[in-house]
């Protein structure tokens, strides 16, 4: 297959490392001009000069905002006012028991994991359906459909991109426009590899701290260990890519089997 992005202009949002920086190289190699953003000026700069090693022939435009804010998204429409392919990749994550969780985590939870990905959409949708083609995309998680105990603030906005993402396919319907969430599993990143020290203690050699995670805290994945964000990229780039023009409305899994059914 060819994935095929010449001409196609690409937004990532936080892609300054992890699964972001992962979707934006895999776009990049597809022949896409790609977008990278993240909140810190600095970092970026350092991401997009590591991307460009990694590939040597893509074109990467860093825009720093933070998309937690009305301003922060604006100045991503101002920066890049014609994209094509929407990846709505923001987000955070920690753990934290149930009833500890204030109003303003919460608050916070949504704002960044569901309400930054509904603005850009709100701004790109209308152009893209315009052009007559586009793809968005929220990188959602198997938490939307397996609520963890230990961060159910997490799960909750990644049950709302997917209701979101089917509700904005049904806005794009018929007008080539496809929009879609990707359920992706537990992944190997820096973040997670703190979240997963935290929980099942730093004494442990890595190799050694992952299995106990896994077979602890998501004794349901049948891969039986962390995803890639290369192997979540690689789904990121087929369902932004023509060759994916019927798959619309989807909430598609590269979760590993961690959801222990045969539709989510």
């Amino acid at each position: 297959m060819r994935l095929d992005l010449e001409g196609r202009t690409a937004l990532v949002t936080g892609s300054s490392q992890g699964i972001g920086a992962a979707i934006a190289a895999g776009l990049a190699r597809a022949g896409a001009q790609v977008g990278v953003n993240g909140r810190d000026a600095d970092r970026l700069a350092d991401t997009v000069e590591t991307l460009r090693a990694e590939v040597p022939d893509g074109m990467f435009v860093p825009v720093a905002a933070d998309l937690g804010t009305e301003e922060g998204a604006a100045h991503v429409v101002d920066a890049l006012p014609e994209v094509d392919i929407l990846v709505n990749n923001l987000g955070i994550f920690g753990a934290r028991p149930a009833l500890e969780i204030s109003d303003d985590e919460w608050r916070r939870y949504f704002e960044i994991n569901v309400l930054a990905g509904i603005r850009l959409t709100r701004a790109y949708l209308p152009r893209m359906t315009g052009r007559g083609w586009g793809r968005v995309l929220y990188i959602a998680s198997e938490s939307a459909v397996v609520i963890p105990a230990e961060m159910i603030h997490y799960g909750m906005t990644k049950t709302a991109l997917l209701a979101v993402s089917r509700g904005f396919a049904k806005e794009a319907a018929g007008t080539g426009v496809t929009v879609n969430s990707v359920l992706a599993g537990p992944t190997h990143t820096e973040g997670v590899e703190d979240f997963v020290y935290d929980l099942v203690g730093r004494e442990l050699p890595w190799d050694e701290a992952e299995r106990v995670f896994m077979s602890e805290h998501r004794p349901q994945s049948l891969l039986r260990r962390l995803i890639t964000p290369e192997e979540i990229a690689n789904l990121v780039v087929y369902l932004s890519s023509p060759l994916a023009s019927a798959t619309t409305g989807g909430a598609v899994r590269v979760d590993g089997g961690c959801i222990d059914a045969i539709i989510p």
